[in-house]
C-alpha cells in the first residue's frame, strides 16, 4: 500500500538518500519569506481604516510578493525534481521515478486545492 509519509523527504536531501520525513508536505515558502509577506499584509490591513487608498495599494504589493515567491519557489522545485529523475535508466531507476511521479503529483493536486 501507497504510504505518502514516506514518500515525503527534505528538500535538502537528494531523492533516494536515506531519512524520509514522517510529517506533513514541506511548506513551499521559507518561513521567514512568509512571515515577512504576512507581515506586510498585517500592516495594511492594520492601516485600512486610517488610509484605505495606500492600504490597499499595500496589500497589492503583498499579494504580488507571495505570486512572484510561489512563481519562484515551484519554478526551483520543478528544476531539481527534473534534475533527479531526467537522466536516469528507467529500468533500473524505477524507485527514484516513482518518488519524483509522487512529488509531481503531490505538489499539483497542493496547488488545486489551494
Amino acid at each position: 500500500m501507497y504510504d505518502q509519509t514516506r514518500a515525503r523527504q527534505p528538500a535538502d536531501q537528494p531523492p533516494g538518500l536515506t531519512g524520509r520525513r514522517t510529517q506533513g508536505p514541506e511548506p513551499l515558502l521559507p518561513s521567514d519569506e512568509r512571515d515577512k509577506i504576512v507581515r506586510h499584509l498585517g500592516h495594511a490591513v492594520n492601516t485600512f481604516a486610517d488610509t484605505p487608498g495606500e492600504a490597499l495599494e499595500e496589500a497589492e504589493s503583498a499579494f504580488d510578493e507571495a505570486t512572484d515567491a510561489l512563481v519562484k519557489a515551484l519554478t526551483e522545485r520543478r528544476r531539481a525534481l527534473r534534475a533527479s529523475w531526467q537522466d536516469q535508466d528507467p529500468e533500473t531507476q524505477s524507485a527514484e521515478l516513482r518518488f519524483a511521479l509522487r512529488e509531481y503529483r503531490e505538489i499539483t493536486q497542493r496547488l488545486l486545492r489551494a
